[in-house]
């Protein structure tokens, strides 16, 4: 499911009543917790989280027009997601994140590769995600992307 939008706030209007307030709550947690540097826009179809152009020029190597996406947040038919390309890159935090989810939420963590999935919204575990969204800087992500996905 792909919400069509042109910013955050039109994004939000289409996501569905009883979820707005778990999804602008998280939204909130990121832009209180990402480092200085990286820029909400939107991204993929999604609101996202990027190294812009003007900080790193070379951009994504999938299309070198676009910013580097960082994270991403997005309202999926069956549950909100959270795309993390940190996680994905850096398998010390990628175990930091599952050992510590279990201590936040009852509820199974259901992931794949970079994406969280949370099917029941009202059990996002707020705290763990902005602590998540603390642990790398826009060098240390442009570092990381460049040894991770950069041949």
């Amino acid at each position: 499911m792909q919400i069509k939008a042109n910013n955050p706030e039109a994004y939000i209007s289409n996501i569905s009543t009883e979820r707005i307030p778990h999804f602008n709550k998280l939204r909130q947690t990121i832009l209180n917790n990402i480092p200085e540097g990286f820029e909400e826009q939107m991204s993929y179809g999604m609101i996202g989280y990027v190294v812009p152009k003007n900080i790193y020029q070379k951009g994504y190597h999938c299309d070198t027009n676009l910013p580097l996406p960082f994270m991403s947040i997005a309202s999926q038919k069956n549950f909100i997601a959270l795309y993390h390309m940190g996680i994905y890159a850096n398998p010390d935090l990628l175990n930091w994140f599952v050992k510590e989810y279990p201590k936040h939420c009852k509820r199974k963590l259901d992931m794949g590769k970079s994406c969280i999935r949370f099917k029941k919204p009202e059990e996002i575990p707020f705290e763990l995600i902005a602590e998540l969204a603390q642990k790398i800087t826009v060098k240390e992500w442009v570092d990381l992307y460049e040894t991770s996905f950069i041949k």
